[in-house]
């Protein structure tokens, strides 16, 4: 407390000293040179005749590398197995500018914004696009291993469900493969028979979970049989409708 006492100490507005304490709170992280952050939160519709300067835009592009950047890398830890074209859908599914846009409404970050009222503003969209923005503040401002400590330990568990959401709209292959590694069960999918009739290919595949065997599904291909068999897995188990 002593600390935080200090910080605020010297000569700052009212309005410097909420801004403090929204960087704290949402990001677990003290701010050097607030003026990073007092720019990352200004919307070009407020920006002057130098509105490059002015507004977050710049930032904005900074901080969607350093995100993609950092979730990529949390996502190759979290998932080992996985090949790239997984971790890929996996990650679209985080750095969304949908889930970026709740990410900011959570934060409550439009209470800190700077933007005109005299223009029509999409809010929601606006703070995803901020939230980008705060990205590339704290990098700036902290490198690059304090942004991945604010979003691993701070954003992702204070904001974000990242299981519900990875499993949101994903194939039932790849929910399937989230669900087992969350269990910590070795999964399997074993071609139990491939035939060709008159040109036409068709294929058996059965799930295996821990040596168990669970769903069967068939189709022209591998991965249509995988994605019956996962389908029919989740239902002997119950885990969907």
């Amino acid at each position: 407390m002593g600390v935080l006492n200090s910080f605020f100490s010297k000569k700052k507005s009212q309005d410097e000293i909420k801004l403090i304490r929204f960087i704290i709170q949402s990001f677990g992280y003290r701010p050097t040179n607030l003026s990073f952050f007092q720019k990352a939160l200004s919307h070009k519709s407020i920006a002057g005749k130098n509105e490059v300067e002015e507004s977050n835009e710049r930032l904005e592009f900074l901080g969607d590398a350093i995100l993609d950047a950092v979730i990529a890398e949390y996502l190759y830890e979290k998932y080992p197995g996985d090949d790239e074209g997984y971790l890929t859908k996996l990650k679209s599914k985080i750095v969304n500018r949908k889930t970026l846009s709740e990410i900011g409404e959570k934060m409550g970050i439009r209470n800190h914004l700077n933007y005109s009222t005299a223009r029509t503003i999409n809010l929601p969209s606006i703070e995803g696009n901020a939230f980008e923005a705060l990205m590339g503040a704290l990098y700036l401002d902290g490198g690059y291993k304090q942004v991945k400590n604010s979003l691993r330990n701070h954003v992702l568990r204070k904001f974000v469900d990242v299981n519900k959401l990875l499993e949101e709209e994903i194939d039932f292959k790849s929910r399937l493969i989230i669900w087992c590694q969350k269990k910590r069960l070795p999964l399997e999918f074993i071609v139990i028979s491939e035939k060709k009739h008159q040109g036409v290919n068709n294929y058996s595949i059965e799930v295996r979970i821990n040596k168990t065997v669970y769903g069967t599904g068939a189709g022209g291909n591998k991965k249509e049989a995988e994605q019956n068999a996962s389908k029919e897995t989740f239902n002997i188990m119950g885990e969907i409708d």
